[in-house]
């Protein structure tokens, strides 16, 4: 039996008949391989390169010098610690009445800081880039801010005094990785030496000081180690009852790039998932293709003894030497294509990609047999039910379709491969349900453009009209397998192009170029109308002013708040510290009510909105009660609803809003946020050297942070979306060309009959035109219904339906199935009839 089916595969290979099939299942598993070797480095690359935001891999903070014990056990696992102390103090320059003081937050770093990613300094004001530098300050020097300079009125050269020594200024600080959008950072920054530190004497008991011990692994792309780590200290801070000691890293320390992150895993999932929808419909329609060529050497075969279960046998074998040939040749395929593709966007990665793993290999091989077992399978089976008469009856109809049990296989095993391939189960399965109603609904609607066909045939005194709506109802099971097929080849590749423009639109738009980047605080009432003035002067746009005011949270429902009341860091930190409340009657247009609604502002009644976050760290819900002190008064406020903050703005966000009613004897400040593009720079030192009290914080760099990560991602992402449209034409050719012997005998026969070259030309160019039309009609709106899906469900962006897509969808739709015609037609019309129908 082994020895016959290699004699089958050989023979099947030299007449050709294995070569389509090889082929779509090279181009399918090429495709999953190579966006799979490329999605698993760059992955690895973007979450090592968003470490760089954290200056490290794990940060261990603490208002005390992290334990010996700790650092010890980080250093016999072999990685690289680097230490910071962080906190604010006077800077002063001058001497006697003619000096000046301003508020920084000074930080002390060790050799080696920061660990991951690296400062970037100038001596230049006016250079907002500067150059990276691994360097750190040198003792008896310190790097600052631009915005120190400017309020202590000295320069590059200059002395500053910090604490009791006096430092010399070497570098103007343009960036720095692990500053953050903390308010803890918003002060001017003065960097000195750790060698330092104790000589300014601003550091003792009771001082108010942020130790931080950042902790790398050896090898950037590596994070093994460090998560073992961290699991270890978090046991032992349990186990001490450690206080004031919090763990960060990328998934808590920085919301908004993890928010970056997580969507560029979904669209990067989104492109495998459409990748193995193609390569699910190639390898179906291929399979097919080769069973419907086979039905009469199947025939055959039983004539000659066989029984069904040999033949299954045969053919099954056969298949899986196919599949392995085809699924090994995919992956070396995929392999040197996604080195092409890093070859095309090189330019746009600043650093060096992790190396290959074995991962993406091993699942392209288990995704060619996957995908050969579900959708090879059932059309390979019906060979085993051919009945011994097709040999004398030729005229006899292909087998009917496998039992519903048989096609459960392949759905089930299409969905196993989207799970597989996403790692995003709600993305999966929005993407398998999308596809199989796709497949159910293009399939009635072509059977319903079927039955209106029959009443047109009619309409039209044309023999080609005539010829072409008869060939499409002639064979209605193959015009809608056609159909459904091209559909939903062309749906994918819609979705890919056109609405993979609006997607990538809107989530460019959740953190566009002029987001804010400028925040002032410490506005005082009576200095709004003239902040406002000056703004407004200066060209600045939106610059909305916001309450801000300082309350501590003391009970939750009349339940004082104490050291017991939560166990988590997190709910413990956020308990212990006062919170920045702000009210204001509209909510922001960056923020979502997802439980509840936005409150009435009725006199006497205070109400809150609380972010979603924060409430399920603090166990909040609607209805609960939350009393806060604000400098002495107390407020009660009520949840009346959640909302989700949208991170990646940048916007000035808030955890608690209280309606204004109840909030307007309270003290209260002013904050906002806006975009100051850099030929305004000097907007800011107007600014402080007017109203000396505000504080003004420069968040550009984190902004340029979160712009050159989505620039990779995009880039990366429009690149696999070119790739992957290339396995979307197979599945094109395989819908066309699935049909093409019947049409190929029907033609002949047609010739033999009288018709002429034109008229069958002029046919096959109306029957095509319908069936691309249709097929594009039904594609653009399942791709513009996956598109809405994806966008409200899974990315939560703002979606707008764009008539281009049902224009496009169309005109590829005709243009396509033209083209494949016409490739079919031409080679039936070069050669005679007689011939035609020999080979028929």
């Amino acid at each position: 039996m082994l020895i016959q089916s290699f004699r089958m595969t050989a023979r099947d290979w030299r007449a050709g008949e294995l070569r389509f099939l090889l082929v779509a299942l090279i181009i399918a598993v090429a495709s999953l391989s190579a966006v799979g070797f490329f999605i698993d480095r760059m992955r690895s690359s973007l979450n090592r390169d968003a470490h760089q935001l954290l200056g490290a891999d794990l940060l261990v903070n603490g208002d005390q010098p992290v334990r010996a014990e700790w650092r010890a056990e980080a250093q016999r696992r072999g990685l690289i610690l680097a230490d910071t102390v962080t906190f604010p103090s006077m800077a002063q320059a001058g001497e006697g009445e003619a000096s000046l003081a301003q508020l920084a937050s000074v930080k002390a770093v060790s050799d080696g800081y920061p660990l991951r990613g690296q400062v970037k300094v100038t001596r230049d004001a006016a250079d907002i880039k500067g150059v990276k530098t691994d360097a750190t300050p040198a003792p008896g020097t310190v790097w600052v801010d631009a915005n120190v300079l400017t309020a202590l009125k000295t320069s590059v050269g200059g002395a500053v005094k910090v604490g009791e020594k006096r430092f010399t200024i070497a570098q103007i600080i343009a960036a720095e990785p692990d500053r953050g959008p903390s308010f803890a950072n918003f002060a001017p920054r003065v960097m000195l030496s750790m060698a330092d530190l104790a000589a300014t004497g601003l550091v003792d008991n009771g001082s108010r000081v942020t130790y931080r011990m950042q902790v790398a692994s050896p090898s950037a792309n590596d994070f093994a180690p460090v998560a073992q780590y961290e699991q270890w200290l978090k046991a032992r801070i349990a186990e001490a009852g450690a206080k004031g000691v919090r763990i960060e890293s990328l998934e808590n320390g920085r919301p908004e790039m993890r928010a970056t992150l997580d969507r560029a895993d979904r669209f990067l999932s989104l492109v495998g998932l459409l990748s193995a929808m193609l390569a699910a419909v190639a390898v179906a329609m291929a399979a097919r293709r080769f069973m419907l060529r086979h039905l009469d050497a199947c025939a055959m075969l039983r004539c000659l003894g066989l029984s069904q279960n040999e033949v299954s046998a045969l053919y099954l074998i056969e298949f899986v030497l196919v599949g392995l040939a085809g699924s090994v040749l995919g992956v070396l395929v995929g392999f040197g294509a996604h080195y092409v593709l890093l070859e095309l966007i090189g330019k746009f990665i600043s650093t060096e990609l992790p190396p290959v793993s074995l991962l993406p290999a091993l699942q392209g091989i288990a995704t060619g047999m996957l995908l050969l077992v579900g959708f090879a399978l059932p059309p390979v089976l019906q060979l085993r039910n051919v009945p011994h008469n097709r040999v004398i009856r030729r005229e006899q109809a292909a087998p009917q379709a496998m039992v519903v049990a048989t096609y459960g296989f392949g759905v089930a095993a299409f969905v196993a491969l989207l799970l597989w391939q996403a790692g995003d189960t709600k993305l999966a399965l929005l993407t398998a349900v999308g596809f199989l109603a796709g497949f159910g609904l293009f399939a009635l609607a072509g059977w319903l453009g079927l039955l209106s066909l029959r009443r047109l045939r009619g309409a039209f005194d044309h023999q080609s009209w005539r010829f072409a709506v008869s060939a499409l109802q002639r064979r209605p099971g193959a015009t809608i397998v056609q159909v459904v097929s091209l559909a939903l080849g062309l749906m994918a590749l819609l979705l890919l192009t056109v609405v993979r423009g609006d997607l990538m639109g809107a989530w460019r738009s959740a953190t566009p170029a002029d987001a804010p980047n400028r925040f002032i605080i410490n506005i005082m009432p009576d200095q709004r109308e003239q902040v406002e003035q000056r703004l407004v002067a200066a060209g600045v746009k939106e610059a909305v002013l916001y309450p801000m005011i300082r309350g501590r949270l003391t009970a939750v429902n009349d339940q004082p708040i104490t050291a017991t009341t939560y166990q988590a860091d997190d709910a413990r930190r956020l308990a212990d510290r006062e919170f920045n409340l702000s009210s204001m009657k509209q909510m922001q247009a960056s923020n979502q009510i997802v439980a509840g609604k936005w409150y009435e502002d009725k006199p006497g009644m205070a109400e809150a909105s609380v972010e979603q976050g924060i409430a399920k760290t603090l166990r909040l819900k609607l209805g609960d009660t939350m009393r806060f002190d604000i400098a002495g008064q107390i407020v009660n406020a009520r949840v009346t609803s959640l909302r989700k903050l949208e991170w990646g703005s940048m916007r000035a966000n808030f955890f608690v809003i209280i309606n204004p009613q109840a909030m307007k004897e309270t003290p209260q400040t002013l904050m906002t946020a806006f975009h100051l593009p850099p030929s305004g720079v000097g907007l800011t030192n107007a600014l402080t050297r007017e109203f000396p009290n505000l504080t003004v914080i420069d968040v550009s760099g984190i902004i340029s942070q979160l712009q050159e990560v989505l620039d990779q991602v995009v880039t990366a992402v429009e690149f696999l979306f070119l790739f992957t449209l290339a396995s979307g034409v197979l599945v094109l050719y395989a819908a066309l060309m699935g049909s093409q012997d019947e049409r190929t005998r029907e033609s002949g026969l047609l010739r033999a009959l009288g018709a002429t070259r034109r008229q069958l030309s002029q046919a096959q160019w109306i029957e095509f035109s319908l069936v691309g039309g249709l097929s594009g009609l039904l594609a653009a709106s399942g791709a513009a219904a996956l598109g809405w899906a994806l966008a409200t469900y899974q990315f939560k962006f703002e979606w707008t339906f764009s008539p281009v897509v049902w224009m496009a969808g169309v005109a590829v739709g005709i243009v396509c199935a033209i083209a494949g015609g016409w490739l079919g037609l031409r080679n039936v019309l070069k050669q005679p009839p007689l011939q035609t129908l020999r080979q028929g």
